[in-house]
């Protein structure tokens, strides 16, 4: 050694490059960087919604891509993982309500250290997202590390919260897109309500699907007289065609959307429609043992049928369109309904 040193390089000398190459601010960079990080969770934890997501343009996907990402984080916080790195339930009920607070605090600022919901508040501001809709659903999520089982009053507000305030979230990010038929109070409120309906349609899917981890792995039961022992075929099809009328309901708000937004939803739907058909022929007491799924082939074909924009198959089973959906669904096939 010769005794000399070497002077500090000059601080944060890659993120000046990069602003500079790009024109960014340091909030617009920062913004960017978490919403693309939040991007990255809905290909970890859903094939179905990754699926439907890719179909719609950059900018939507990507701000759905960001509501998907905090409700998923929420959702794994009781859902085991944080009791799997050891928490108590009293601590995870405390990391909950702290992530709560974080997020309406994002919301409320435009920004947060945490970048997923950084990139929420950054969607949920330009979009008209508020704590309306967040906090039933966080509602919902302290329900499941308390109630074990619930009646008809109890679920019909957890799915609330836990769903169709999600599909209200996503429903506000469809509503920026010029080709959504919302000109008058009765347009929008047909909407909320179509939403409300596939979101909880998408929920009882999932309840029915999981039955025997949510009962054997998590402790709960969400349909009364459908824990895994007792689950009757006659009770599987009252669930069946409960949601099933969900996802009918559901077709005229999603064919009220922009085309580009339609045939994202379209596919989603079809794709929980294709479980529902699943379910349907699974006998009740093979789904108290194992977890029925949609082979990605099968996926694969649901996708390229409603691209096509075909009205063949796109309801329920195979059923005819509900009345005026295949008028709906021919105007999507000239790819765009914009003035």
């Amino acid at each position: 050694m010769t005794g000399t040193t070497t002077p500090p390089a000059p601080a944060g000398p890659e993120c000046g490059t990069v602003r500079a190459r790009t024109g960014e601010t340091d909030l617009e960079l920062y913004t960017a960087t978490a919403l693309r990080v939040a991007g990255e969770v809905i290909g970890r934890y859903s094939t179905s919604f990754s699926w439907a997501c890719r179909v719609l343009p950059p900018d939507a996907r990507r701000d759905i891509a960001a509501i998907y990402a905090m409700v998923r984080v929420a959702d794994e916080v009781v859902d085991g993982a944080a009791e799997e790195a050891g928490l108590p339930v009293a601590r995870v009920a405390a990391g909950l309500d702290a992530y709560e607070r974080a997020c309406e605090d994002a919301m409320d600022t435009g920004f947060s250290t945490d970048l997923v919901l950084h990139a929420f508040a950054d969607v949920s501001r330009r979009h008209g997202i508020t704590a309306e809709l967040t906090r039933p659903f966080f509602v919902s999520m302290r329900a499941d590390l308390t109630v074990a089982e619930h009646g008809e009053d109890s679920l019909a507000a957890y799915i609330h919260g836990s769903a169709e305030v999600v599909g209200l979230m996503c429903l506000q990010v469809f509503l920026s897109m010029d080709g959504t038929r919302a000109d008058g109070p009765a347009d929008r409120a047909a909407l909320r309500a179509a939403a409300s309906r596939l979101g909880a349609a998408f929920q009882k899917v999932n309840f029915l699907r999981d039955l025997a981890a949510d009962h054997d792995a998590l402790g709960r039961t969400y349909f009364s007289g459908a824990a895994p022992e007792a689950l009757t075929e006659e009770r599987k099809a009252e669930l069946l065609a409960d949601l099933d009328a969900d996802l009918d309901a559901s077709l005229p708000g999603i064919l009220a959307l922009d085309p580009r937004a339609a045939r994202a939803v379209l596919l989603a739907h079809g794709l929980f429609a294709e479980l529902s058909r699943r379910l349907a022929a699974t006998p009740a007491a093979e789904l108290a043992r194992r977890r029925v799924r949609v082979p990605d082939p099968v996926k694969a074909r649901i996708a390229v049928r409603v691209l096509a924009a075909s009205p063949v198959g796109i309801g329920r089973r195979g059923r005819p369109l509900p009345a005026g959906c295949a008028e709906d669904l021919a105007a999507h096939q000239d790819g765009d309904r914009r003035p």
